[in-house]
């Protein structure tokens, strides 16, 4: 289909720069409006929709509604629907605009139907997400988000190289499956894995994303990491690399996660865990596994960002983020307590959650196709997210010892959004065919099994155990973590620090020379011209006539010659 459409993504982009033109009630009206105007028009395009146009001898497609991208269009915009009201009335001004750009550039990479347009949105997403953290406040959100700008600016640079040379090899700016088998796709690939937060720059996520305001952490835990395994589960599905690099996100997320003693931190590891999750099952490549992939990131960014929710929640009422520092607020704090409980549920694939009804589509794909490490190693990791979000967030945030806190639940949006996010948990957990029927491909999976039911209980239950009986060795002191950043945040220092001492040696050295040129420059400038120089002496007047003669006389001789 060619027929002319308006783009979901610029009703967000576009209507971000309309926030900054109103005030009160009419801009809490356009924050809300605008999400569901995006998602309106998400709906009203049927899969196979598409606008074509010739950029530089080449087919764009700007607009192409598929499946896969109308699912992940979807929860984009319910998230920021969902953002919106949780921000409202407490986020800057500026991080409104950001984060409904950052939006509107991730429903733009979902509905792009070429590597141009896609690289276009791409970049955008990385300057709005950007802005994001930096307008968090002050000087750690600004390093922060310094950092977290030159990784994606990097990222960005790899990205457009893989594209201009696949394009120069096939002559056509299509984006469809790829794969990696040659090195301009490696390098698409790797600008992929970049914002999926893989080895070895996953640290950025941690790094940055718990330096943002308490609502703009929620904005940034569901766009960059979610594009990005849509672009992967569009254009490497069944790379078997991806398995192993999902796998080892999967790990490093928990070991790191279990270390943490900063809520936000053991969160922002989790978002590196959970995309393993669905990495690796777009590495299996089967109709089942990219469901699961999808279905995944769909419910991940539903209960990452409740979770987010309730932690900015007692970060935005008692301006504590430690583990050390908190517990025993489910006593003032019930409501966020509750609807934390549910996120940490749904992340745990807990029975009748919205994570019990997506993760399994993974692991029985993995089952499916005999890769029993696989499918092992999946199980076990299971195990480690209840370890550590399902079990170690709550308890030490809401419950432990008595911290002597008593604030009160957040104001009347936050707590609505959390609502609205734990009834979505529920809901597609009590009925998951209504995520399944907008799954990319048709399934006939179903995870409420006798079979199923008895062994994520069994798992669930054998990680509590070994949580309150590992107890002593679970509580957090005033520790931190090093990361992989240390190295490039340290060598980067110091590579910093060298190239301003030697750059400012040779500028010294350029001044001093340029400094000496002009002093000769002067110094015979004044020898001829000075009062005692030679030009500054008296001449004969016969001696002057003599020399104008002479002059005139070649004057003469040389227009006669030519």
């Amino acid at each position: 289909m060619t027929d002319i459409v308006f783009p979901p993504s610029l009703i967000l982009i576009i209507g971000a720069f309309i926030l900054p033109l109103v005030r009160g009630a009419v801009r809490r009206g356009v924050i809300l409006a605008l999400p569901v105007l995006a998602l309106m028009a998400v709906w009203s395009l049927p899969v196979g929709t598409q606008v074509a146009i010739e950029f530089l001898d080449y087919r764009i497609a700007p607009v192409h509604a598929t499946a896969s991208g109308r699912l992940f269009a979807i929860i984009f915009c319910l998230m920021a629907f969902a953002g919106g009201v949780y921000a409202m009335g407490r986020a800057r001004l500026t991080e409104l605009v950001a984060a409904y750009v950052y939006a509107g550039s991730a429903v733009g990479v979902t509905f792009s139907g070429d590597l141009i347009t896609l690289f276009v949105f791409w970049e955008i997403m990385a300057l709005g997400s950007t802005l994001v953290i930096w307008a968090g406040g002050g000087e750690r959100a600004w390093k922060a988000s310094f950092r977290y700008l030159l990784i994606h600016l990097l990222g960005g640079v790899i990205l457009m190289a893989g594209i201009v040379w696949r394009v120069s090899m096939t002559g056509t700016a299509d984006f469809g499956p790829m794969l990696p088998d040659n090195p301009a796709n490696i390098l698409i690939l790797i600008g992929f894995l970049v914002n999926a937060g893989a080895p070895p720059l996953s640290a950025w996520i941690p790094d940055a994303y718990p330096e943002a305001s308490p609502s703009g952490m929620v904005f940034l835990s569901a766009f960059t990491t979610k594009t990005a395994v849509f672009a992967l589960l569009v254009g490497f599905p069944g790379a078997e690399v991806l398995i192993w690099i999902g796998l080892y996100m999967v790990f490093y997320g928990i070991i790191y996660a279990l270390l943490e003693n900063d809520m936000r931190r053991i969160l922002a590891y989790s978002i590196v865990n959970q995309v393993g999750f669905m990495v690796c099952a777009i590495g299996i490549g089967t109709e089942l596994a990219l469901n699961g992939a999808a279905a995944h990131a769909f419910a991940h960014i539903i209960y990452k960002a409740l979770l987010l929710m309730s932690a900015g929640s007692v970060l935005y009422m008692t301006g504590k983020r430690k583990c050390t520092d908190l517990g025993g607020l489910f006593q003032s704090m019930p409501v966020t307590a509750i609807n934390g409980i549910v996120g940490a549920l749904a992340i745990s694939a807990f029975p009748f959650t919205s994570g019990f009804v997506s993760k399994s589509l993974e692991t029985a794909a993995a089952a499916d196709q005999g890769l029993m490490l696989v499918w092992f190693l999946l199980m076990a990791a299971s195990a480690g997210v209840f370890l550590h979000a399902g079990i170690k967030f709550p308890w030490f945030v809401f419950f432990q010892k008595d911290s002597g806190l008593r604030p009160d639940d957040p104001p009347l949006g936050m707590r609505l959004s959390m609502w609205f996010f734990s009834f979505l948990c529920i809901a597609i957990g009590l009925y998951p065919d209504s995520l399944y029927s907008i799954l990319p491909f048709e399934t006939e999976y179903q995870p409420y099994t006798a079979g199923h039911l008895v062994s994520q209980s069994q798992l669930l239950l054998f990680s509590g155990f070994a949580f309150f009986a590992l107890l002593p060795m679970m509580k957090r002191s005033l520790t931190i973590s090093l990361d992989f950043d240390w190295f490039y945040r340290r060598f980067g220092r110091i590579l910093a620090d060298e190239f301003t001492i030697r750059s400012s040696h040779a500028l010294e050295r350029m001044e001093r020379q340029a400094r000496m040129r002009v002093e000769g420059f002067v110094r015979r400038l004044y020898r001829h011209h000075g009062p005692h120089g030679i030009l500054a002496r008296t001449w004969p007047s016969g001696g002057m006539v003599l020399w104008v003669t002479v002059m005139l006389a070649g004057m003469v001789i040389a227009a006669a010659v030519l």
